[in-house]
């Protein structure tokens, strides 16, 4: 059994990893702002990674794992966008993320195939009209991402995933009729929406000691619309 930290485990791609991982006999403790829950071999806790000073000391000594899922998805024409607004994603998705992993790295560091997941999108590298707010922000995540990967290596791998449109509550705005639902789907190669279970499943791959040889990597899960057009 190992001890696994997920900012963002009550909702969408968050709460499926902190299932999968309890399920497999995992202690997870997981971070939520505004949505509560409880299940076995989950202990949750209350956290704004916005606030200047966070606590972190419901963490056990050692950390096989950090996830790191919260996010936003703001599509808006650039001219309609205000500084403040790529300062505030920003905030959320990247400082945040650094918040949180150097207040744990020196447990990371005690643990054998220690592992810090990451996210990003596909439209970082294949660049889309409307995305430039989120794209820029998941654009440090994927820098962020490797030069982490190459100065802790080889005690901690760090990697990120990349998805395509997932069927979660931060997507809902896009998916909340059946013509956008199926609209979106037909872009994707694999002609559907990515679901929760998809982006979990390789969550766990990375912490796994099967992708021990795996770390920088941005890893694509999103139907084949970042490297097929079909």
């Amino acid at each position: 059994m190992a001890n696994y930290l997920i900012i963002g485990a009550s909702s969408g791609i968050g709460k499926r990893v902190s299932e999968l991982l309890a399920e497999s006999g995992h202690q997870v403790f997981g971070t939520y702002y505004k949505h509560e829950i409880h299940s076995e071999n989950l202990k949750l806790h209350a956290l704004n990674v916005l606030d200047e000073n966070i606590s972190l000391d419901f963490l056990p000594e050692t950390l096989a794992g950090v996830i790191y899922c919260p996010g936003s998805i703001n599509l808006r024409p650039f001219e309609r966008i205000k500084p403040i607004d790529f300062i505030n994603d920003y905030g959320l998705q990247v400082v945040g993320a650094i918040k949180i992993i150097q207040g744990v790295i020196s447990k990371l560091k005690k643990c054998e195939n220690a592992a810090i997941v990451l996210f990003s999108t596909f439209a970082v590298q294949t660049g889309l009209p409307y995305h430039s707010q989120v794209s820029a922000s998941k654009g440090a995540i994927e820098g962020l991402t490797k030069a982490l990967a190459a100065e802790y290596a080889p005690s901690i791998r760090v990697n990120c995933i990349a998805p395509s449109l997932t069927d979660s509550p931060l997507a809902a705005s896009l998916l909340k009729s059946d013509l956008k639902r199926e609209t979106n789907a037909q872009r994707h190669p694999l002609k559907r929406i990515g679901t929760t279970e998809d982006i979990a499943n390789m969550v766990e791959f990375l912490l796994s000691s099967k992708a021990s040889w795996i770390t920088g990597q941005i890893m694509h899960v999103d139907g084949g619309i970042s490297t097929l057009k079909i």
